[in-house]
Order: structure tokens, then sequence, then C-alpha cells
């Protein structure tokens, strides 16, 4: 008996997307292609418009400084200091009046002063590390900044840097490459701006949450420097085991299509070459901090990255601070939670470190948002 044709057109089309994604999986495997697929740093929706230009995303005249930092290995990161608006309205008149030059040394600008020289003993520096592809301008990142601000905006201060390879700056991205960017962004201010740690807070979403997890790591094992607080937004626990589960928007899988076949699915994920292991730099995080104020966010319907990666990390964090571990049933059993009904829930666990700090790890979890 002869098949239908349209069943034969539906089999044909199904067996060449299946062709095609076994290709496009295998080509993983080469390590240029690979990255180029991770970091997505040349895909962004600001081809026709200039970074130098702030303005063409809703911000004053020179709210925005755009200016570089220089990494220890040589690369160029371009970045934008975004003034709060309290502090803008101050200076107005002397901000409309600047001409700004673009590559000149940012410590001659009028925004880098108000930024150093005339901070209250409350206002904070938020350092933001964005997710994959683009620029700091790419999609709803210039309303993050606005969002982040909006808190006190008389005296929140936004530092938005792109990593190598993105937007403007220099190089080529990889996970060493990449915190070793995030750990001269903090560097820069620290050591240029003058701002001191107690006064800063790291925020990163999405791939930003790794980047953010490893330099704050960095600061509180090796230099022994804490921060006002460190916040992750959409993080996961490490990249081959979101890979293996991963579907771009939700929709096209990478790996999880091979799970009834793990050796195969074990064999693609050895070759990943930026693994961003956030579990064991997290961990490693809180049991070398004396103090900390760490916030995890996730929307529950995030289609990207699941929000149990969160409540992994959240207990993974919350098991660190105790020498002799906690399992999760016990933790569950102590900690505090509270129903924000139709916004989600939250779960606090707070416990005082060796040094009578409180160590305070905090996971909310949102019911909307999601990517």
């Amino acid at each position: 008996m002869a098949w239908n044709p349209l069943l034969v057109k539906a089999y044909w089309s199904l067996a060449g997307l299946g062709g095609i994604w076994v290709v496009f999986v295998l080509s993983l495997t080469n390590p240029f292609l690979q990255r180029h697929v991770l970091y997505a740093n040349k895909v962004h929706t600001a081809w026709w418009e200039d970074l130098n230009s702030p303005e063409q995303w809703g911000y004053l005249r020179n709210q925005v400084q755009p200016f570089n930092i220089s990494t220890s290995d040589g690369e160029t990161l371009y970045a934008w200091h975004i003034l709060p608006l309290g502090a803008y309205a101050k200076h107005e008149v002397a901000l409309q009046a600047h001409q700004q030059v673009i590559d000149s040394d940012v410590r001659e600008s009028p925004v880098f002063d108000i930024l150093t020289k005339e901070r209250s003993p409350e206002s904070l520096l938020i350092i933001n590390f964005h997710g994959n592809a683009g620029s700091v301008a790419q999609g709803w990142r210039t309303d993050t900044y606005r969002a982040l601000g909006s808190a006190a905006s008389d005296r929140i201060h936004v530092l938005a840097v792109d990593y190598r390879g993105f937007g403007r700056s220099t190089g080529t991205p990889t996970e060493k490459g990449i915190i070793n960017d995030g750990i001269a962004t903090v560097d820069w201010a620290l050591n240029v701006a003058k701002i001191p740690p107690h006064r800063i807070v790291l925020v990163g979403q999405s791939l930003g949450t790794a980047v953010t997890t490893a330099v704050a790591e960095h600061f509180s094992k090796i230099r022994r420097v804490e921060f006002a607080g460190v916040v992750l937004v959409a993080a996961f626990t490490d990249l081959p085991t979101l890979v293996s589960r991963y579907a771009i928007k939700g929709v096209v899988p990478i790996l999880s299509p091979l799970r009834p076949y793990p050796r195969v699915q074990q064999w693609l994920t050895k070759h990943i070459l930026d693994t961003w292991e956030t579990k064991n730099r997290l961990a490693e995080f809180v049991r070398s901090s004396t103090k900390l104020n760490l916030v995890l966010i996730h929307a529950r319907n995030d289609m990207e990255i699941p929000w149990q990666n969160t409540d992994s990390l959240f207990h993974i964090a919350a098991n660190a601070t105790s020498p002799s571990g906690i399992r999760t049933t016990d933790l569950d059993s102590v900690k505090s939670h509270l129903d924000m009904g139709s916004a989600g829930w939250q779960n606090t666990w707070v416990t005082e470190g060796p040094t009578g700090f409180l160590k305070k790890i905090k996971q909310v979890i949102v019911l909307h948002g999601g990517k």
C-alpha cells in the first residue's frame, strides 16, 4: 500500500530537520563555532546605532559617560557609567554644557567627579554583568539600568561593561578571559574610582551570573574583599548541565533529544570548553566570605534557564555556610519562607559566620518575567 503523499512529505521534512540538527550539534564540537554560539557576541540589535550616543536610548545629554577599561592581559573593554537622575538634576547645567570627548581620560569628565567626589555615605555603585549576545545597549538592558537605579534615584550609580569581543570591546571571549574582564572592571571601581567595597553591589543576569560568581569568589577568596551585595538573576549551576536540557527560546533543543542515549550526550558535553561551574564557585565564595548578602532571583516561567537552577544554587549556598553541611530536608524545615501569592515566593537563610558577621542568602522566585 502506497503512503499518503502528505505523510511522505512530513517524513522527509522531519528527516531533513533531524539531519540539520545532527550537523549543527556535531559542529559545536569545533571550538571556534562553539564559542560563537555560546557567547553570540556578534549577534546584536545595535548595528545601526552609535554606542557613544546613549541619548538614542532615552538618556539625558551626558547622563551616560562611555569610557574604556584596560585588562591585565592587554584587552580594552567598553563601558558605560550611568548617573542617577537626582545627581544629574543637581549638576544639569554643567553636564549639559560639557563637550564629551570619547576615548579621553574618564577621570577628566564631570560624571566621574560626581561619582568620586560628591558621593554620600549611602550612595552605591552597581556593577552590572549582562548575559550573552550584543552589547551594553542590547534589547532591554538599558531599561534594566534604569530599574536598578530607580531604587534610589539620587544615589545609585550603574556601571555596565561589555566583555571582550562584545560591542566595542577588543578580543575574543573565553571563560578565563571574561572572568579577567570582570575582575578588571571591579579593579577600576576600587582603584581608579576609589569606591570602597561596602558601597559596591555586583549584579549578573544569565551568563552574567556565572561571571559575577567567579568575580565575587576571586575577591573574597584571594583578596579578602567583600561587597555590599551580590545579586544573581536567572543563574544556572553549570553549562554542561544546562546545555543537556537547554532549548533555544524554549523551542529548539540542543542536547535534550539525546537523553535516551546518555553515552552520546556525555561525549558531547565533554567537548564543552567553557563549563562555567557556578555551583562550585558559589560554594567557595560563600565559604570564604566572613559576611554575606546574596540574592538569587529567577522567574518560574523562564523558558531557557529553568528556575530549578536557582533552587539548587540556594541549597548549595546555604549548605556552604556550615562546616559540616546541611541536608536539603533539614534546610527546608528551618529556612524562612514567605508566600507572595500571585507574585511568587521567597526563601531566606541567615546564619552567623565564624567572625560574628551574618551570612544572609535570599531566594526570590517570581511567577512571571521569564524570557
